[in-house]
């Protein structure tokens, strides 16, 4: 099991990093700057995706594949504005360090009906769970599964609508499964860049673009939690019929998990997960989300 959640995570991983240059500019930085020798010195602190709440599709159908990787589901999330629901799911405590994953879904019956009609015309292909008919214990089958269509290919009409209304719509009926974001655990970087606001202004001394939604630096109320991400790159959208344009694609995340109190005295070389500000935070999250939202790329 273990050497199939490896090859599945490992196949996110590099198509994921084709598709968005930032990750090998910022590994590229690090070790250029003597922060890491290699990307193998990143702990990958979470990844994220995507999903439509529709029949058969949506997190009922995502989080089976994880779940049968021996991850655990956490907390529930609400983002009421942006009308999405959102779990996290935690690794299997078999002392890797494997990424936690944040899987959120679109409320589709709460956009309007022209957008679930958009929505619907798309995803109504998908006539039972797909998952079910994967063999989860074939990681290149559940690696192909990540990176196929489970619908056809949208017009750039349809994308357009979706994205005046719901740009987490328009953004999941594009890219589907693909992975969101990857996040680099800044705590566990060599002194001089184990916090955000050091390693922050690091990236912004390289030239990266920052998401400055509700700040550069987003931080949870208990201060444990701090978090910061690119805009998301542009990408050349072929669509259906042939037209073409520039969308959001994926992004890199980090995030910094300081030391919880009751474990503030100890040696920092006793301190591991278990000691640090688990979870995630939805005043953080909210922001996150917008890394692909026109407002970020456009500014």
């Amino acid at each position: 099991m273990n050497a199939t959640l490896d090859t599945v995570l490992a196949g996110l991983m590099r198509q994921y990093s084709e598709r968005v240059p930032d990750v090998q500019r910022i590994i590229s930085a690090m070790i250029d700057e003597g922060i890491i020798t290699s990307p193998d010195d990143i702990e990958n602190d979470h990844i994220a995706f995507r999903t439509m709440g529709v029949p058969h599709l949506g997190l009922a159908s995502f989080e089976k594949i994880f779940l049968h990787y021996g991850y655990e589901k956490r907390d529930p999330y609400n983002f009421a504005e942006k009308k999405l629901s959102a779990y996290w799911y935690a690794p299997p405590a078999d002392g890797r360090n494997l990424p936690r994953i944040f899987a959120s879904e679109l409320r589709v019956q709460e956009l309007s009906e022209q957008a679930q009609h958009i929505i619907h015309r798309y995803t109504d292909a998908v006539t039972s769970d797909p998952v079910d008919a994967l063999d989860l214990d074939d990681a290149a089958a559940v690696d192909q599964f990540l990176h196929q269509s489970l619908w056809a290919l949208p017009t750039l009409a349809d994308y357009q609508t979706l994205l005046a209304e719901s740009e987490y719509a328009a953004w999941v009926i594009y890219n589907r499964y693909y992975l969101n974001h990857f996040t680099i655990s800044v705590h566990n970087l060599k002194p001089g860049y184990n916090t955000i606001d050091a390693f922050v202004q690091f990236l912004e001394a390289r030239g990266l673009r920052l998401n400055s939604a509700g700040g550069v630096i987003k931080v949870s109320p208990d201060g444990g939690l701090r978090q910061a991400s690119t805009v998301a790159q542009m990408t050349d959208a072929v669509f259906a019929g042939g037209d073409t344009a520039r969308i959001a694609g994926s992004y890199v995340e980090f995030a910094e998990r300081r030391v919880l109190p009751q474990f503030a005295d100890l040696p920092a070389d006793q301190i591991g997960r278990a000691q640090r500000r688990d979870g995630f935070e939805a005043a953080n999250a909210d922001k996150i989300f917008e890394s692909t939202f026109t407002t970020q790329i456009n500014r």
